[in-house]
């Protein structure tokens, strides 16, 4: 089939590379313009744009699917669009553009967490179990009858970062199955069944840990956060980003009572109190400082007593 892909961040890319190696043509890859990036600020083009240029695919960037925007992909006269986390809503005629509409790789087993996080808000509430969905897309949220889903088990020390490139590579056998039965006219879509839930994209509040929660809490915000928009929390005035925890504290008997946010040092591991049991803090990371081991990080603190994340 002749295919138009629509995606941007590093997730889409496994989706993008797999359909290329397929039979299947790829007319064009929509993406999001180049923003800045880094410290310099240097204007880079999405990873999906990057991987496009490689693979010689013509791109159309666009921050918004404008009538401009749908009158070329009408031109493409594609059979099938793909879409995998492009970045904006596409509105009819645009869904109507290709022969047979779009379809969508989403990371949740729909209609659980409709919206921008779902791998996100699925770690950030401790969930042990997802899928990647391959659903039609419709002007709704994520609410369009579904061809495939296939269940993924969240590594429960995993950041969502980790989770999300998982899923992408998992998700992109997910697609080309759906593709390849709708060039057969062998694929089956069924309606969404169950009470909706939705995942809002995170902001920086979200990152933000409270330490008075329980041990299994307050690791499963963290992660969720990671890395994007990252865990902090303040020692005084010093804005502190957590990069990494375990729920392992070392050996339980010589683990401390710690106060929530009181910091330990214990068999050369960092723990902070919470409202239960102390969580290790593997990786921290100090304003204008480079990411470091968190007991080394502690070592430089001098006598942790009555030193305290908040």
């Amino acid at each position: 089939m002749r295919l138009v892909v629509a995606g941007s961040p590093a997730a889409a890319v496994p989706s993008l590379r797999r359909l290329a190696a397929s039979d299947h043509e790829i007319a064009a890859v929509l993406t999001r313009p180049p923003t800045p990036q880094g410290r310099k600020r240097v204007l880079t083009p999405t990873p999906v744009a990057q991987v496009a240029a490689e693979l010689g695919l013509p791109v159309i960037e666009a921050t918004r699917v404008d009538d401009d925007v749908t009158a070329r992909l009408v031109d493409l006269r594609a059979d099938l669009g793909v879409i995998v986390a492009y970045g904006a809503l596409l509105r009819r005629p645009a869904l109507d553009a290709p022969r047979l509409g779009w379809v969508n790789l989403h990371f949740s087993d729909l209609p659980a967490y409709r919206g921008a996080a779902p791998v996100q808000r699925a770690v950030m509430a401790g969930d042990t179990r997802t899928a990647a969905t391959v659903f039609q897309l419709v002007e709704a949220l994520d609410a369009g009858p579904v061809y495939a889903s296939d269940p993924f088990d969240i590594d429960p020390e995993a950041t969502a970062g980790e989770v999300l490139a998982a899923m992408a590579d998992r998700g992109a056998e997910t697609v080309l199955r759906v593709v390849d039965a709708l060039a057969a006219g062998t694929a089956v879509a069924r309606e969404q069944v169950g009470e909706p839930t939705l995942a809002p994209k995170t902001t920086i509040a979200d990152g933000r840990i409270d330490f008075t929660a329980p041990a299994a809490v307050v690791h499963a915000r963290l992660r969720g956060v990671t890395p994007e928009p990252g865990a902090f929390a303040h020692l005084g005035e010093t804005r502190v980003k957590l990069l990494r925890s375990s729920r392992d504290g070392g050996t339980a008997s010589a683990v401390p009572r710690l106060a929530p946010g009181a910091l330990g040092l214990v068999d050369g591991r960092l723990l902070v109190g919470t409202a239960d049991e102390p969580l290790a803090l593997l990786q921290v990371q100090p304003a204008g400082k480079q990411a470091m081991d968190g007991a080394a990080w502690a070592r430089g603190l001098g006598a942790l007593d009555g030193k305290v994340l908040s």
